[in-house]
């Protein structure tokens, strides 16, 4: 709700670009991934019924985390001038981690419980592990992508005045880019250890927190890009300065820093 204005703003008002597209999906699809997740927690059902809204919960938060990682590439992409080289590079890794995190989510030896009407998932040794190295997987695409942003920063410009300035979109990515894995660290650091080294009360109890707080950080990342140009990432304008991108990026702030 606190950003509905700007959502309104920078994405109902204006032409659907494809970053604009896994915009609203991210943010509605975890909408109806939450009310799943409290539905299965609050109301009496059975273990049989239980273990079908777990899947759905796990189906919703897996293919959330999947925009989250298709969002932070086409960015990367953007950054370093479409380059295909990289791209299938990318993809490569995200394809590894994806299997990786399909067998910490999906695995055979996940299980479910019913106690007093609350619908839990009860993680045994196996379980646990399987999650933990789901998460770790997530954690180590950000991390690559976060160490791309800000090479490529102090490639183009440095570092320095990457960080004082909000001159033009690489300034935003970089800068967002920053505050995001900063941000997801502090949350999914202590998610994985509650995996690995928690008690088995707390195992997996901040991961509905980690998932809220990784939709709502990019969301946030995106609506800051989309207020600086019109077509989000990409730009069809052919009179973007190669001396600042090396690709087709429009560099033109088109709201005000009030905005900010």
């Amino acid at each position: 709700m606190a950003t509905l204005p700007e959502e309104i703003m920078f994405i109902w008002c204006r032409p659907k670009a494809t970053s604009a597209v896994l915009f609203l999906v991210n943010r509605y699809l975890a909408v109806l991934g939450n009310i799943v997740a409290l539905i299965s927690n609050f109301l009496p059902v059975s273990p049989k019924v239980c273990s079908k809204y777990l899947l759905v919960v796990d189906v919703l938060r897996f293919l959330q985390q999947i925009f989250i990682c298709l969002t932070l590439s086409l960015r990367t992409y953007a950054l370093y001038g479409r380059s295909r080289r990289l791209l299938i590079w990318m993809g490569i890794i995200a394809l590894v981690l994806i299997a990786g995190g399909l067998a910490g989510t999906f695995g055979d030896d996940s299980d479910a419980g019913v106690d007093a009407g609350d619908c839990h998932e009860i993680y045994t040794t196996a379980t646990t592990v399987r999650h933990g190295m789901a998460w770790m997987a997530m954690f180590i695409y950000e991390l690559l992508i976060f160490v791309l942003t800000v090479f490529r920063a102090w490639k183009t410009r440095g570092l320095r005045s990457s960080l004082i300035s909000r001159r033009d979109i690489l300034d935003v990515i970089f800068q967002d880019g920053v505050m995001y894995f900063v941000g997801m660290t502090l949350v999914n650091l202590p998610n994985i250890l509650t995996y690995f080294c928690g008690p088995e009360i707390i195992r997996g109890s901040l991961g509905t927190f980690t998932t809220c707080m990784s939709v709502t950080l990019i969301s946030r990342l995106m609506l800051n890009l989309h207020g600086c140009v019109d077509t989000g990432i990409f730009s069809t304008s052919a009179e973007t300065s190669p001396d600042v991108l090396s690709t087709r990026v429009d560099v033109e702030f088109s709201v005000s820093s009030d905005h900010w």
